[in-house]
């Protein structure tokens, strides 16, 4: 008898230590945590009611995936955004959606297209009613559709799992400066082109879509120029 309450105490530590994990997730997502903020184990512990140990079993895998830095003898902080990391964020989002809606395409259904049209309705409900966190949610779920209508779990689960986090804070910090009835527009010429365009070229129109803008939010922001020099169109293509 000992052996089954042993394991169902292991389980309950493991969804402990889940639960925090999404928490602190959640508030970076809503911005409650921001980038540089210290993020106390204490704290954590009392509001998610447990110990500080899966606390730390969080904190452990939140920076494995990146959204944590760890500095000893000063703690655990939220990882900032830099100029450097939002470069690496959008050329690799570029390459892997592109991906994405290449196998998309391969096979797609009067069903997945209709999945895409719902996402587009719930973004346009959202910027009619000019809120910013229910379009960003909308819009991450459009994006994730995407990637579950490739079809191809490697990539999914790269895209949501390690890119997902930073596209977020990303989006979170800096996409908000373009009014949202813009950005639904943006979108919905977005979607259209995916599912319209030759299949033989839609992989490097969806390159250029992020590559474009990649080099918007930097004119949008132009602290981050500064920062670099440089944006993509001044380098030249991707290879």
């Amino acid at each position: 008898m000992a052996a089954p309450s042993a394991e169902k105490k292991r389980k309950t530590k493991v969804s402990a230590s889940q639960k925090v994990e999404q928490h602190i997730r959640n508030a970076i997502y809503a911005g409650a945590l921001k980038p540089r903020e210290r993020v106390i184990e204490e704290d954590i512990a009392q509001r998610m009611k447990c110990s500080r140990g899966p606390v730390r079993e969080a904190l452990l895998r939140l920076e494995r995936d990146g959204l944590i830095v760890t500095i000893p003898r000063r703690g655990s902080f939220i990882r900032d955004i830099s100029a450097d990391s939002i470069d690496v964020t959008f050329r690799i989002r570029a390459k892997l959606e592109g991906l994405c809606v290449r196998y998309m395409r391969e096979d797609m259904t009067d069903k997945d297209q209709s999945a895409l049209t719902q996402c587009l309705k719930e973004m346009r409900a959202a910027a009619l009613k000019r809120d910013d966190e229910e379009f960003l949610q909308a819009d991450m779920k459009l994006h994730q559709t995407i990637w579950r209508l490739s079809k191809r779990d490697q990539l999914f689960i790269t895209l949501n799992t390690v890119m997902n986090p930073s596209i977020f804070m990303v989006a979170r910090a800096y996409s908000s400066q373009t009014p949202v009835m813009d950005r639904y527009k943006d979108h919905e010429r977005y979607v259209k082109m995916i599912v319209t365009a030759p299949l033989d070229e839609v992989e490097d129109l969806v390159e250029d879509y992020f590559y474009n803008l990649y080099n918007n939010l930097f004119r949008q922001n132009t602290y981050l120029l500064g920062m670099t020099g440089k944006t993509w169109a001044m380098e030249g293509p991707v290879v």
